[in-house]
């Protein structure tokens, strides 16, 4: 078989004979009338392979679950349209600004992008199992009410958590963007930036722009600026408002690529720091990684930015995956076939793979695609 996989035995391969079963204890914990997979991706350019395993996983696990549990299954996914679109630093002081997409591009800009980029392929996906499937930007997520006020709530007791949303200076990074029309630039580290709530309902912000220096602008459920997290601060803010809504009937599983990992253990130790019991921490399944030959992760950027090279072995295609030389449809049904092989034995989840393994797997010597 060319796609036969030898994988190591783990602790927590050898405790499970399915790879869900790592979900089984919170499913049978959580009665749900629902489960809602949830995977996020920055979307600063084309996807590369290891955004697109996750995400075909994500709706293979779907369709597991349903099948094994019973249980209706979808896949939401968190189009973070707040990454960086373009960097500066200020001559003077030293300190670096961002502009993110959300700010830089308008919202069809936007919408136009996922269409391109991912939409086709969470369409194949959905069609091919029967999962459904629906987007969400971040711009939308911290619009809505809910997510606003879990914030506000969450101000009073975020002094508890900062150390472990942040802990090389106990500073969880909130940028505002300027509200000069036209402008939306914002502190990378949030140097300058200063929250004080006024009360139960609005918190007032102080930053200082780039080009138009000190603001102060507001915070409310349902107005006011734009909430920009860094990341852990925002996976904390988000998972609350999922873990601390009144009962929905809803089970959300964060489905994150193996080098979450560690950043999770942050995350959840931030949200018991803020009060929320340990029986309700999110449910997660992390999924194998993509590394290079020296074991790091695979990134388009640092090859990009002639920092790393491409991996022996690896395609072209890996790191954009517009390259590949098919059809979408083509390339969900390869990326479905292998993400049942990895599925079909606990030992090959829980691992990671390089790059050259994991394009073995997915383009079989039959329709094998040289390195470019």
């Amino acid at each position: 078989m060319t796609n036969k996989i030898i994988s190591p035995n783990t602790v927590l391969a050898n405790a499970l004979l399915h790879a869900e079963d790592v979900l089984t204890p919170r499913i049978l914990a959580t009665p749900c009338e629902r489960i809602v997979l949830v995977v996020g991706t920055q979307i600063n350019g084309a996807p590369h392979i290891g955004t697109s395993l996750v995400q075909s996983l994500a709706f293979a696990m779907a369709s597991r679950l349903r099948d094994r549990f019973g249980i209706p299954t979808e896949v939401l996914f968190s189009a973070l349209d707040n990454a960086p679109y373009e960097l500066a630093i200020d001559p003077t002081s030293g300190y670096r600004y961002q502009r993110a997409y959300a700010q830089a591009l308008d919202d069809a800009a936007v919408a136009e992008i996922i269409n391109a980029l991912y939409q086709p392929l969470f369409e194949a996906l959905s069609r091919r199992l029967g999962i459904p499937h629906r987007i969400e930007t971040y711009t939308q997520q911290q619009s809505g009410e809910h997510f606003r006020r879990t914030w506000l709530r969450l101000l009073p007791r975020l002094d508890a958590a900062r150390w472990w949303l942040a802990p090389s200076t106990g500073t969880p990074h909130l940028r505002i963007p300027c509200p000069h029309r036209g402008c939306g630039w914002a502190e990378k580290h949030a140097e300058h930036t200063r929250v004080h709530l006024t009360d139960r309902e609005e918190a007032t912000v102080a930053a200082v722009c780039l080009h138009h220096g000190p603001y102060r602008t507001t915070v409310t459920p349902t107005a006011g600026a734009y909430l920009d997290l860094a990341t852990l601060y925002r996976n904390l803010v988000k998972e609350l408002a999922i873990t601390g809504t009144p009962p929905t009937g809803t089970l959300h599983v964060m489905v994150k690529g193996g080098d979450w990992i560690f950043g999770s253990l942050l995350v959840d130790e931030a949200l018991q720091a803020v009060g929320l019991p340990r029986a309700q921490l999110p449910a997660r399944l992390f999924c194998p990684q993509v590394v290079t030959n020296t074991g790091a992760k695979l990134s388009k950027s640092l090859i990009r930015e002639g920092r790393a090279p491409l991996p022996e072995g690896a395609a072209g295609w890996m790191l954009d995956t517009q390259q590949w030389p098919g059809t979408v449809t083509e390339y969900a049904d390869r990326l479905l076939a292998t993400t049942e092989t990895l599925l079909s034995d606990p030992r090959h989840f829980f691992r990671s793979y390089s790059a050259a393994e994991l394009g073995r797997l997915i383009t079989p010597a039959s329709r094998s695609i040289p390195a470019q």
